[in-house]
């Protein structure tokens, strides 16, 4: 991947990560805040205010639909480059329980919603699929066909326990980590993969671009980001919008 073309030498890991941080503070901004507006009386009562904010609404969720692959492409490269995955597991599941109050406050609207993990489980389903493959592969390519075992078990963990995007978040995970050698190919890969969620395949573009660079050293924020930026929206949506003049 070395030898790939990258304009302008690429983008490092870190602009990455904000790019899929970004991206989804839009996206759950559009599912809380948003939405709290089009159902606020003053918007549902006027027709032309209500088709301009569920337009904007809509806007938000697609703009959010890239967030989700460009993580799973860092979760890939947090495997290749971890010095422990233990320990990287270990993280991904505190974070895990951490969020799943502010998860389901944001977005189910109730503080215990059993029926719904949030996405740090999917991403530690996919670290754990990774390392299945690695385990199960030790022996060589003739056990190749073997990496199918950790793959449909983790699909199955993640649809069992309806992860956030569920089996499909833990197989683009996979086919991720599975077409590694090739930038390009690892691309229209995981493009391929999300087609069942547009316009996601375009998370590909900036993952293209990526040079293999750490960038800015950014190893907790994205951890605490998660819980804390739904708990912020959970609180503006259920007591300031409904308080405003729209």
């Amino acid at each position: 991947m070395s030898n790939e073309f990258r304009p302008f030498g690429g983008i490092s890991g870190s602009t990455l990560k904000l790019i899929a941080i970004i991206t989804m503070f839009i996206d759950h901004a559009g599912a809380t805040v948003l939405q709290a507006i089009v159902r606020h009386p003053g918007i549902t009562s006027i027709a032309e205010k209500r088709i301009f904010w569920s337009h904007v609404y809509r806007i938000s969720r697609d703009i959010g639909r890239l967030a989700f692959p460009i993580f799973c492409f860092l979760i890939v490269e947090g495997f290749l480059h971890t010095r422990n995955v233990k320990k990287y597991a270990g993280r991904l599941f505190l974070f895990a329980l951490l969020s799943e109050i502010p998860f389901d406050l944001a977005l189910k609207g109730n503080w215990f919603y059993p029926g719904k993990q949030n996405v740090y489980f999917t991403l530690l389903i996919g670290l754990m699929v990774m390392a299945g493959i690695v385990w199960i592969t030790r022996g060589g390519t003739q056990n190749l066909i073997l990496a199918l075992l950790p793959i449909a078990a983790g699909m199955y963990a993640a649809s069992w326990i309806d992860t956030d995007y569920n089996y499909k978040g833990v197989f683009l995970i996979a086919v991720l980590y599975l077409m590694r050698s090739s930038r390009l190919y690892q691309c229209i890969g995981g493009a391929v993969s999300v087609t069942w969620e547009l316009p996601a395949p375009l998370a590909f573009l900036p993952v293209y671009l990526y040079n293999g660079k750490r960038g800015l050293r950014m190893k907790y924020f994205f951890y605490f980001f998660y819980p804390v930026h739904l708990l912020l929206l959970y609180a503006a949506a259920k007591y300031l919008i409904p308080l405003l003049p729209l």
